[in-house]
């Protein structure tokens, strides 16, 4: 598999007719960033090994191994993939049917990993009578039938909420009250409390607490111990922090890496 820039250069998916087309990737080194564009067709944006970070006008997605993000075509998105992470982007015409019409993220199943990994082997260029194709279909249809996940984030277009997400991402630790974070924001408490709950849905300490998950994850992913990013979240217990991980994802940290690092080694042993 070839670097994020080397993949994607010179490569221009949206001219191929096909219903879906898939390419598989990794990042090489470091973290790697694919900036702000948008597609004719859908992106499934499916993490092999690491974890991809998806940035959306109304929402952020934290995406672990074996799980993947959904962006409609003509979505304006950004991808952010862990050091040494794997990806597979699978293309999907936008009149195929069944897919879910906004950004999400979606639980991938077994059997579907495996067509998916299969798939990205096989020709893009394959005809509408062939064996490719018929798979193609098939594959489809399981897709549209996966369960979303709750690895989002969601925003807005308002630059303070963009604000306030940026500077919780760099420093999740920050435990600012209500009432600093209103300050900062040249808000009155009250104020504050309406313009999250407006332009999140949520609660500031909900918001927060499920920005802290997402977080949680792509340190998890990436190797960090649960202790240690425990203490990057601003916890002073460790325990703390793993009842608020399992109240959010109805596991604990531990549990969690364990079932990613089993689906992970099903998945290697078939590269």
């Amino acid at each position: 598999m070839q670097s994020l820039p080397d993949s994607l250069k010179d490569f221009d998916i949206d001219l191929n007719p096909n219903p879906a087309v898939a390419l598989k990737v990794r990042s090489v080194d470091n973290e790697e960033e694919i900036p702000f564009h948008v597609h004719r067709k859908g992106q499934l944006i499916f993490t092999l090994h690491g974890g991809v970070t998806c940035l959306a006008p109304k929402a952020w997605w934290m995406v672990p191994a074996n799980c993947a993000a959904w962006i409609p075509a003509g979505s304006l998105h950004c991808n952010r993939v862990t050091k040494n992470g794997q990806v597979l982007f699978l293309y999907i015409e936008p009149d195929v049917s069944g897919m879910p019409e906004e950004c999400c993220a979606l639980h991938i199943s077994p059997m579907l990993r495996e067509m998916l990994k299969h798939f990205a082997t096989l020709p893009q260029d394959y005809t509408a009578t062939s064996q490719t194709a018929r798979f193609a279909q098939v594959m489809l249809h399981e897709l549209s039938l996966m369960p979303v996940e709750r690895l989002n984030l969601p925003i807005s277009d308002n630059p303070k909420i963009k604000r306030l997400a940026d500077a919780l991402m760099a420093n999740p630790a920050d435990s600012s009250s209500l009432a600093v974070w209103a300050d900062r924001l040249a808000m009155s408490k009250r104020t504050f409390e309406r313009f999250v709950l407006k332009e999140t849905g949520m609660t500031f300490g909900r918001w927060r607490q499920q920005l802290q998950v997402l977080v949680a994850i792509r340190l998890l992913v990436t190797g960090t111990s649960v202790q240690n990013t425990a203490w990057e979240l601003g916890y002073d217990s460790v325990t703390a922090f793993i009842t608020m991980f399992k109240k959010t994802l109805g596991k604990t940290p531990g549990r969690y890496l364990n079932d990613l690092s089993y689906l992970s080694r099903q998945t290697a042993r078939c590269f």
